[in-house]
């Protein structure tokens, strides 16, 4: 499918607030195209995107750590609750919510602080997140030229230097070791959006002698170890390879306004069974 419409040119924009980037329809996101395919479908993109959900408690904290670590990004509010349950502290909850900030419980606070510490500390992450060394939540959109669909990135750092541009993406995760993470890589697509950050950066002239996208991975719990790694180069290509199908299942279904779900429009009843890895251990030990 080629751009029906004209094409605009990329553009960078510095302070835009994230409930704004989020919230724009005229551009589809990593998360957007993500989304798009298995486990996922167009019918469910399509609701979640008319319909978004009330921000996720689980969210807090990693939104609290940006917040230190990169300068930028939503206001935290750490109360003085130990915890949700009484009236006032609901209350006061929900007040901070209304006014678009992240309210915290008073060990949470203590917690993403400690994040941040650990972080200033690390060895590797520590210098590439110094401040004055980058650029926070730069927002970025650009034209996909094969299907005239405008995309959008928004990378959490970026360091642009005369010979590359560091694309680095600050995670938290629950198991952040190198095997852990790589299981996230595999769980969450993070190879979808870091090519996809990649495409973007360079797309918006950000990166005249290319982009690498670095992983900080950190985890939860104390003493909140940290993983650095960069996305390796076949795992980047398999990412850009699923934007592109994700593009174009998106471009069609928007000039069709037809959001199909999972198994599409089918006429007979399709067989469902195991995943075939237990099929296959299955009928070993049981079809002899």
């Amino acid at each position: 499918m080629t751009a029906a419409v004209e094409v605009e040119a990329p553009k960078v924009v510095d302070g835009l607030p994230a409930e704004t980037y989020h919230a724009d329809k005229a551009s589809i996101s990593s998360t957007g195209l993500r989304a798009l395919l298995a486990p996922g479908c167009p019918a469910q993109f399509k609701y979640d995107r008319d319909h978004p959900p009330a921000p996720k408690r689980e969210f807090d904290l990693g939104h609290a750590a940006h917040k230190l670590i990169l300068g930028e990004g939503e206001e935290i509010v750490v109360t003085e609750y130990d915890d949700w349950r009484t009236k006032a502290a609901r209350e006061e909850r929900d007040a901070i919510r209304a006014r678009g900030a992240v309210p915290l419980l008073f060990h949470e606070g203590e917690q993403v602080q400690a994040m941040a510490d650990a972080i200033r500390k690390h060895r590797l992450a520590g210098p590439l997140f110094k401040p004055g060394n980058g650029l926070a939540e730069r927002s970025i959109y650009w034209t996909h030229p094969g299907t005239g669909v405008r995309l959008r990135v928004r990378p959490d750092w970026l360091i642009i230097r005369p010979d590359v541009t560091y694309i680095v993406d600050l995670k938290t995760a629950a198991d952040a070791s190198p095997d852990g993470f790589s299981k996230s890589i595999e769980s969450y697509s993070y190879h979808q959006q870091g090519a996809l950050y990649i495409d973007g950066v360079q797309a918006a002239g950000l990166a005249p002698e290319g982009a690498r996208f670095l992983f900080v991975a950190q985890s939860k719990k104390p003493p909140y170890l940290v993983t650095v790694g960069e996305l390796k180069d076949q795992d980047q290509d398999i990412g850009r390879a699923r934007n592109e199908r994700a593009l174009r299942i998106y471009a069609e279904c928007a000039a069709t306004d037809d959001w199909p779900d999972w198994t599409g429009h089918v006429d007979t009843i399709p067989q469902l069974g195991m995943p075939t890895w237990a099929t296959l251990r299955q009928a070993e030990e049981f079809l002899k």
